[in-house]
């Protein structure tokens, strides 16, 4: 399922690419046979490329499953199971394979829910819409409620500021975790090489800055603040595991420039990708913190994926240093390189993993 932010904000409008079925002229999202000698992500990709001529990062964990029928050539009418992976797009290309058998469009969330004939796929597309979530996890308070009823603004402004101080730790776990998709994006177009590697590390390494800073205004708002909306050792907890994963990426490109490391083994690519849905899981989850109470069933949902995608990775991990290891034993200093990349890329998700736990401590003190 490919899919684009259409801006930098937790909340920005995300748009789906469809394209047409050959047969019916129905919109669909691009899939295929797997066949024996790609993974089922990989697969997944080369059908993106070769039906909407896009690239990008493939998460290797689904995001779920469709059942379709489809008519074979012989006249049997068979149901289907697919499995979708969301594809982060960072490439349309002007040429590609069935160019001229389909058209492509990008729809915005909601309206790619309805193009699409199975009840299931659609279900799936909607799953993506962060900001639905997000709106009913921001409830008006009920001090801003009364105002707003009474019309006693300017008393109103008075009395709230004899309130104890409350903080904006929800602006700021929301500004952090902007941070961290940024940083999983840059770190996506690393992985993939080519010749920006170095604006790439840069980047990774501004967005930590920005990350410090975050996590420095709500370390100072919790010795500050007179009203939590949790438990002090919860807020640090969750913002110190949130923390983690960018440095971890920040590590991971430093690693990169010191061996100078240019070329990238799929496995590499692999856990990027599940890094940089990660993020994005994250940065749908910390939003919905701002009322747990209505959120916790969706909140689990989330952590849960995050859990699934931190296993799958451990998977990989160990693939990938088992097919290093096999390919450079002649050269032992490549091995402890590629060993060290993965090493660093496995601590990016661990971190993941650990964010999920304290949001699931959160959920289970709140909810």
């Amino acid at each position: 399922m490919p899919y684009r932010s259409n801006g930098t904000a937790y909340d920005a409008p995300v748009s789906i690419l469809l394209v047409t079925s050959r047969d019916s002229g129905r919109w669909v999202v691009p899939k295929g046979n797997q066949g024996s000698s790609l993974s089922p992500h990989a697969a997944a990709a080369v059908e993106a490329e070769e039906e909407a001529g896009v690239r990008g990062s493939v998460c290797p964990t689904p995001l779920g499953t469709y059942r379709y029928r489809k008519r074979r050539a012989n006249g049997a009418s068979l149901m289907f199971d697919v499995d979708v992976y969301p594809l982060a797009v960072t490439q349309e290309l002007a040429v590609w394979k069935e160019a001229s058998e389909r058209e492509r469009r990008w729809f915005p969330l909601a309206e790619a829910a309805g193009q699409v004939d199975e009840p299931d796929l659609s279900d799936l597309i909607r799953s993506f819409d962060a900001s639905a979530f997000n709106r009913a996890a921001r409830p008006p308070s009920l001090l801003g409620t009364v105002a707003q009823k009474s019309r006693v603004g300017p008393m109103f402004a008075w009395f709230q500021r004899l309130l104890p101080k409350q903080g904006n730790f929800f602006d700021l776990f929301e500004a952090h975790s902007q941070t961290i998709v940024a940083a999983a994006n840059a770190l996506g177009r690393l992985v993939e090489g080519g010749s920006a590697t170095a604006e790439h590390i840069r980047e990774i390494d501004e967005r930590e800055h920005d990350a410090d800073a975050v996590i420095r205004e709500v370390l100072t708002t919790v010795r500050q603040t007179f009203l939590t909306p949790f438990d002090r050792g919860a807020i640090t907890s969750l913002i110190g595991s949130m923390d983690d994963t960018i440095d971890e990426m920040q590590a991971t490109a430093k690693s990169v420039a010191v061996y100078g490391v240019t070329v990238f083994e799929q496995d590499m690519k692999d856990m990027a990708a599940i890094v940089v849905d990660a993020a994005r899981v994250t940065c749908e989850a910390i939003p919905l913190l701002r009322d747990v109470g209505r959120n916790g069933a969706r909140l689990h949902e989330l952590t849960g994926r995050l859990v699934r995608m931190e296993t799958h990775a451990d998977d990989i991990h160990m693939a990938g240093l088992k097919r290093a290891f096999e390919a450079t034993n002649s050269d032992p200093m490549q091995f402890l390189v590629r060993r060290e990349i993965y090493k660093q890329l496995e601590r990016i998700i661990d971190a993941f993993e650990d964010v999920a736990d304290a949001i699931d401590g959160i959920v289970i003190d709140h909810s």
